[in-house]
């Protein structure tokens, strides 16, 4: 059974995250079934830009913790958008956490409905938003995220949109993206990709920079004594010791 849906309409690809009983959470094999569908889109002259949607009421949950990928499987993933040379468009009608905000950051325009909320939950079971930290950092606000990466508060789409993590959000979140897909339908395929890779150079900077650091920081911290105690309080719907 495919964990990734797919669909198009005049041009535009849409791929859905379709593991709802796990949240979407990012498996080893939803991470490898997206870049696989996202290598078809990149090769197909008939895609002018992808969608990337969900089924259920999540976006992503993050990591799955009992299959995660390969911290470098998340890193070409994530990278694999940012170098698409097809826009990337979020369209998020749920919450979206930890590691889902890395699949958000990582896209060009990002549209949520105001029923979205928003998570950086690692501190919370014991790591750091280490890898998503490649789209994250050169795109969000440096004091939204300071507050939301140490806390793990969680904010609503007005605040993602106001931090730079969202493009827009609304009520009716495809009311929003309308105009924005007729644009890109509108817009001369090759202009497209020229102009993304204008846009995307300081983030591609950042993967070439410092993937190979944080890559060993994730992978070290998720591997710690502090780590599998938070996971397996998560997964247990505890609190973890150290919350006073």
């Amino acid at each position: 059974m495919s964990l990734i849906g797919r669909a198009r309409a005049r041009g535009v690809e849409s791929l859905s995250l379709d593991s709802p009983a796990n949240r979407n959470a990012l498996s080893a094999a939803l991470v490898g079934e997206l870049a696989d569908a996202l290598t078809d889109c990149a090769k197909d002259p008939g895609v002018r830009a992808v969608v990337l949607t969900h089924t259920g009421n999540t976006f992503s949950a993050g990591a799955d913790l009992r299959d995660p990928p390969h911290p470098d499987a998340l890193v070409a993933l994530l990278k694999q958008i940012v170098e698409l040379p097809r826009p990337v468009v979020a369209r998020v009608t749920g919450h979206v956490r930890a590691g889902g905000l890395g699949l958000l950051a990582a896209c060009d325009i990002g549209v949520a409905s105001h029923t979205a909320s928003f998570a950086f939950t690692e501190v919370r079971i014991g790591v750091a938003p280490a890898v998503i930290s490649l789209p994250l950092l050169p795109r969000t606000d440096p004091r939204a995220l300071a507050r939301y990466y140490l806390t793990g508060e969680r904010f609503d789409a007005a605040e993602a949109a106001r931090i730079g993590l969202l493009t827009a959000a609304g009520d009716d979140v495809d009311a929003v993206l309308e105009p924005v897909l007729d644009g890109l339908r509108r817009s001369a395929p090759e202009a497209l990709a020229e102009t993304k890779r204008l846009l995307t150079a300081r983030v591609l900077e950042s993967f070439d920079r410092d993937a190979a650091e944080l890559t060993a920081l994730s992978a070290r911290l998720f591997a710690s004594p502090q780590a599998r105690e938070g996971m397996t309080a998560f997964l247990e719907r505890r609190d973890p010791p150290w919350v006073m």
